[in-house]
């Protein structure tokens, strides 16, 4: 498998093929498995995230956190500041999200935690740049390598290095799919890739009561955000001075720096607040 975002590029261009042509066939090389089989297996992924979404908002699950019920349907009134496409991916993010939190069948991209970032962000930019299905699934490749690289270089942990490896990697994958997506260059997948991990360096995981549920569901939207963000910087031409592989080491060096009460365990951060432990020991109060 590659050992960096830059190798990956780097094939690409000296190849001079098309970015998913070449991380396919190092799937196949690495695999052992034909070029159908990856494809299939892609397109099944591809299938869920979709399933996702609808399942997500047509239904409305029972949560552990009464509180963080009925959120992501109030994203559907009117946008105020944001523009209507980026609410409407927000708001994705969230059913998504959502439908995880209620034991929904997702893509964990690259965690359950955090699966409503990446599907949000193709199935929006795909909606806005007018593409096919092969267009989505070849960014879905993109990402899902990106995500591997991170994965094995890195951390796709919360537990291990903060949401900053969960929601912060989705929104480098997201962002580095749509930026493929919309035609843009190696230099420019790079640059995405820098520039979202670096906007969210640092998130801590300090889930309340422990739950995939607040504040989770609400950083995915952020997560979309960011990527959009990152996607729509580095196609304008705006650079990051430190290119993504070296802010993917950053990133998990500031994870390991992180304290344990700050890595999923519930024991910090908003989860430490009076109302967050407020919250815990209501939902577990007829569990003792």
């Amino acid at each position: 498998m590659f050992n960096s975002i830059a190798q990956m590029l780097s094939e690409a261009n000296q190849q001079k093929r098309p970015l998913h042509d070449i991380i396919i066939d190092d799937e196949v090389d690495y695999m052992g498995t034909p070029r159908d089989s990856v494809m299939d297996r892609m397109r099944r992924s591809l299938d869920v995230m979709k399933r996702s979404l609808q399942k997500g908002l047509e239904t409305d699950p029972e949560l552990p956190i009464k509180e963080a019920m009925h959120m992501a349907v109030k994203m559907a009134c009117p946008p105020v500041f944001l523009g209507k496409d980026m609410k409407e991916a927000a708001r994705w993010a969230m059913e998504i999200a959502e439908h995880n939190s209620g034991m929904g069948l997702i893509v964990a991209a690259p965690t359950a935690g955090s699966a409503g970032v990446l599907p949000a962000a193709l199935f929006k930019a795909r909606e806005l740049l007018g593409k096919q299905e092969e267009d989505v699934l070849h960014a879905l490749v993109t990402a899902a390598a990106v995500g591997a690289i991170i994965g094995n270089h890195a951390t796709l942990s919360g537990s291990e290095a903060g949401c900053q490896a969960e929601v912060g990697v989705a929104s480098a994958m997201a962002a580095a799919g749509i930026v493929y997506m919309a035609g843009g260059s190696s230099s420019q997948i790079d640059n995405a890739i820098a520039i979202s991990l670096t906007n969210i360096m640092g998130l801590i995981c300090d889930p309340i009561a422990g739950l995939v549920i607040s504040p989770c569901i609400k950083r995915n939207a952020i997560g979309v955000i960011n990527a959009f963000l990152a996607a729509e910087m580095a196609l304008s031409g705006v650079t990051s001075l430190v290119p993504a592989d070296e802010v993917i080491d950053a990133m998990m060096k500031v994870g390991k720096k992180l304290p344990i009460e700050l890595k999923e365990t519930g024991l910090g951060g908003i989860a430490d607040t009076p109302t967050g432990r407020r919250i815990k020991q209501d939902v577990f109060k007829d569990k003792k």
